[in-house]
């Protein structure tokens, strides 16, 4: 795939965007009630900039492409048999369109699984916001137990006996053998080129009056005014990247599907919760397996808006299937679940969230502003990922020489490793 030249900028201008991103500091409008309950100052809705690169890992084109063939590589998991791409699917906006994403073969995930597109401009990745970085998500997705389920030296291991990667590895990274550090840089360069800074709305906000339509402009209006999504969806990437409860319900399929609820209950064991909680809590308790403190129990991270027309079903675990119903949620004021209900002692519900008493129109223009800050689908031909190979002599041995000796040790004896 060749990315647009917009999408390789140069450090410089890494650092621009990563200021930009920052610095969105003016105030929104808001109801004086409202600052407080959350006195922070709201970035207005903005322009999306260039995506931001870690100075350790700068975007190149041939880093990208190396990371698009790692993203759609099944060699990346347990057993071979899903990549990446599986659960970030094109065809289903980047993300994975059930409910609850699928996982590891004989397993089912617990959460919805999120778009990859604008993951460059966040700081907070998966639900529970507990990865800072892209380069930090990799190795957790495609090591957990319900996700990837790989292990490091088989993963490896494959990486190595696949003459392409030992090619590409040695042209960029300067190895003699591929390094799984290396991987997970390289797929996040390819998934920071998945941007789009050429929607409607950024159009819109850089000053084309026609970007878009009347009633999408109704709904901006909307959105920033009486509906107030823009308290916590704002900035260039429309979202605070702060946590809260909604009183989202709980997901059927943790009291109806076996493996759902096997999966569920070995998430909340695993992070470590107290067995009085493990017993009695049946939802998902999101940001507290990070914190551990009961007033964080229910929040999950807020969740970008771009590219959401692609992406449903919507909420941490997929619990509304249109933007209809998710605007409906919203305008009752939200809902109730056993961390805002008093059920455990606890009345987590975010006090932002109030009835909005929206008209039939308001909720249609609404839902067109959201449709259309989407974009163009981001699609284009999927690469044929390299098959594995016999590795070629080293140079002054043949390879029944290098195996009698042990490779590894004869490269690191050489200093060429």
């Amino acid at each position: 795939m060749k990315l647009p030249k917009q999408i390789l900028p140069s450090l410089a201008l890494s650092f621009a965007a990563a200021l930009l991103l920052a610095s969105a500091n003016v105030a929104a409008e808001r109801d004086p009630a409202l600052s407080k309950i959350d006195p922070d100052v709201d970035p207005p809705l903005a322009p999306l900039p260039l995506p931001p690169a870690p100075p350790d890992n700068p975007i190149t084109q041939a880093k990208a492409d190396l990371g698009m063939m790692l993203f759609f590589d099944p060699k990346m998991t347990g057993d071979a048999s899903l990549s990446c791409g599986d659960c970030h699917d094109p065809k289903q906006g980047w993300g994975f369109n059930d409910p609850i994403s699928r996982g590891y073969p004989g397993t089912v995930h617990w959460r919805n699984s999120q778009t990859v597109v604008n993951t460059a401009y966040l700081s907070k990745l998966f639900w529970q916001g507990n990865a800072k970085s892209l380069e930090a998500q990799a190795p957790i997705a495609n090591k957990g137990a319900v996700a990837g389920n790989g292990e490091d030296d088989v993963m490896e291991a494959r990486l190595r006996q696949t003459p392409y990667y030992i090619e590409k590895f040695g042209e960029i990274f300067g190895t003699m053998q591929p390094n799984l550090g290396d991987a997970w840089m390289a797929i996040a360069t390819f998934e920071r080129t998945l941007s789009q800074q050429d929607t409607p709305l950024d159009r819109y906000l850089a000053g084309d009056t026609e970007a878009l339509s009347a009633q999408a402009v109704m709904g901006k209006q909307l959105f920033e005014g009486k509906a107030n999504c823009i308290e916590c969806h704002n900035g260039p990437v429309l979202t605070d990247e702060k946590y809260y409860n909604l009183g989202v319900p709980r997901p059927f399929e943790w009291e109806e599907m076996g493996l759902n609820t096997i999966t569920f209950r070995w998430e909340a064991y695993a992070k470590g919760v107290h067995e009085k909680y493990y017993r009695e809590w049946k939802d998902d308790a999101g940001l507290y397996y990070s914190t551990k403190r009961s007033v964080d129990a229910g929040k999950h991270r807020t969740a970008p808006l771009r590219y959401l027309v692609y992406t449903a079903p919507y909420m941490h675990a997929g619990q509304f299937y249109t933007l209809e119903e998710v605007i409906d949620f919203y305008n009752e004021g939200g809902g109730e679940n056993e961390f805002t209900d008093g059920s455990h002692g606890l009345e987590n519900k975010t006090p932002i969230l109030k009835p909005l008493n929206l008209t039939d129109e308001e909720k249609e223009a609404l839902v067109a502003f959201l449709e259309e800050i989407s974009g163009e689908e981001i699609r284009f031909k999927l690469p044929e990922v390299p098959p594995y190979g016999v590795a070629p002599d080293v140079s002054g041995l043949t390879q029944a020489q290098a195996k009698r000796i042990g490779l590894e040790t004869y490269l690191a004896a050489a200093g060429q490793q």
